[in-house]
């Protein structure tokens, strides 16, 4: 008889390194009254054999999908690490199975050990996966004061963070890495990231860092309007108070696509995924090889892994692409088809602004405002500067944005 709720059949159970005697009531039942169990060879390796038949998770993880199918209506166990629906398996298989077919039984995740083992309250504390990230993921989280535990890849990314947090003037914050959590086999290793002593831990571990920043460090608002020399730039780009008020009007938001067209140096790209977190996602379209590896040098500088790069021209290179939820053309509004691209492109709902600074540029947004509708705004900048031995105001080129929002 299936230990499987109600008319589910498919049962997603969280296990950790203490294995079955961890447990509780309900998720041993559902583990014990399966026919098939299904994970990786860790996972596996916590039950005692007994016959059953046993799936180990393949790559691509895609061709697991059909095996599981296969067995409808038949009890089957899917052993997952700690909370599956944190960074695991569980948002999968919720995707791909109705509701009715499945039931979860998380255990704490190593995000909520790891809070426990050093006092720390949950809500505090901002959270990573380096699992499919690379390092500098971490970057976009730093500041005084943070408080980050981040799932690790392994056992080499604890002594990777500490070399790019020294490198960034975070030399004297606090590492923890806890090994093996919830097992036997639990250990703790603790210091500074500038003195880490450990070039490798166990593979399996998680990092605690207690933000420290020291004089040298470089501090980043979230909020946008970064400072224009904190970018790689060829000298054209969306300037600073133009790029806020530009990021005001995208309105960001967690989880979003932004088009980035005729990206420059993906100033605007890596300031949207500054304002959603890791989340975001930027498709920055740019036809020129030298900006491109501008955006690839300020995409490391940021840690700004959401962005993608789209070598080309559009509309052309638009082709394809996941629809956006907000569109920022940066360039090539006077290019035969561009806008109606993006337009036809934009999500009920989603948001499309543009900078003319041209003649040219300006006269499309006219003739786009009469037949779109949204708003027009003239944004006029002076900077101090030194004019001989004195100081004047100097102008910024003025900029016409339009702004336009898809019913």
């Amino acid at each position: 008889m299936s230990a499987v709720p109600g008319s589910a059949w498919l049962a997603v159970v969280g296990l950790h390194e203490d294995g079955l005697a961890g447990l509780g009531a309900t998720a041993r039942a559902l583990v014990d009254g399966a026919g098939t169990l299904v994970g990786d060879a860790r996972m596996l390796s916590h039950l005692p054999e007994d016959g059953r038949e046993r799936l180990i998770w393949p790559k691509p993880l895609s061709a697991l999908w059909p095996e599981i199918e296969r067995r409808r209506g038949r009890p089957v166990c899917v052993l997952a690490s700690g909370d599956p629906l944190c960074h695991g398996i569980g948002a999968l298989i919720a995707g791909r199975f109705a509701p009715d077919d499945w039931v979860m039984v998380p255990a704490p995740s190593a995000f909520s050990l790891a809070c426990a083992r050093l006092g720390w309250s949950h809500a505090g504390v901002e959270t990573l996966s380096l699992h499919n990230r690379p390092v500098n993921a971490v970057v976009g989280l730093l500041h005084p004061g943070a408080r980050l535990v981040v799932l690790t890849r392994d056992g080499q990314t604890p002594a990777e963070v500490a070399a790019l947090l020294t490198a960034r003037g975070y030399g004297a914050s606090r590492l923890t890495v806890l090994e093996r959590l919830a097992g036997p086999r639990e250990a703790r290793l603790d210091g500074r990231a500038d003195a880490w002593p450990f070039a490798r831990v166990d593979d399996l571990n998680v990092l605690a860092v207690a933000c420290e920043a020291g004089a040298g460090a470089e501090v980043l608002p979230r909020v946008p309007g970064l400072a224009d020399d904190a970018f790689h730039s060829d000298g054209v780009m969306t300037k600073r108070e133009v790029r806020a008020i530009t990021l005001m009007a995208l309105a960001p938001l967690p989880g979003q696509i932004l088009w980035d067209v005729g990206a420059g140096c993906g100033s605007i790209g890596i300031e949207w995924l500054r304002a959603t977190g890791v989340r975001g996602r930027v498709l920055a379209v740019e036809r020129e090889l030298e900006r491109r590896t501008l955006i690839v040098a300020n995409r490391e500088r940021f840690g700004a892994d959401g962005l993608e790069i789209v070598a080309g021209s559009a509309p052309e290179a638009l082709a394809g692409l996941p629809p956006p939820d907000a569109v920022f053309i940066g360039g090539g509004l006077t290019c035969p088809g561009v806008f109606e691209a993006c337009w036809a492109a934009l999500r009920p709902g989603g948001r499309l602004v543009t900078n003319a600074v041209t003649l040219e540029a300006e006269a499309r947004v006219l003739e786009g405002h009469r037949r779109w509708g949204g708003g027009l705004v003239r944004l006029a900048v002076s900077r101090a500067g030194r004019l001989g031995g004195l100081n004047g105001w100097q102008a910024q080129r003025t900029v016409t944005q339009w702004r336009v929002v898809r019913d």
